[in-house]
């Protein structure tokens, strides 16, 4: 896998994931939300770039202002696989 499909994968895992703020994504890699949602749509299937867009309209973990103080962390522990 080339640099680039490394970090094309590791946008689209951060933008599915439910506790990855948005801001996050463009503190690494430069994209902002709008720049996700383009990027998503080049890069997923219509039906899952559909069900990726109405999973994360509205929800409030991926925003950092929206987001409860309780969440202390943009990930849960047990989400990443050891590679």
């Amino acid at each position: 896998m080339t640099l680039q499909e490394e970090r094309a994968s590791r946008i689209i895992e951060m933008a599915w994931e439910d506790r990855t703020p948005f801001e996050a994504i463009e503190l690494q890699f430069g994209l902002n939300e709008a720049e996700v949602i383009r990027f998503m749509r080049r890069k997923l299937r219509s039906g899952s770039f559909k069900l990726w867009r109405s999973r994360v309209s509205g929800r409030l973990t991926k925003h950092e202002k929206l987001r409860s103080s309780d969440i202390t962390r943009a990930y849960c522990p047990t989400q990443y696989k050891h590679r």
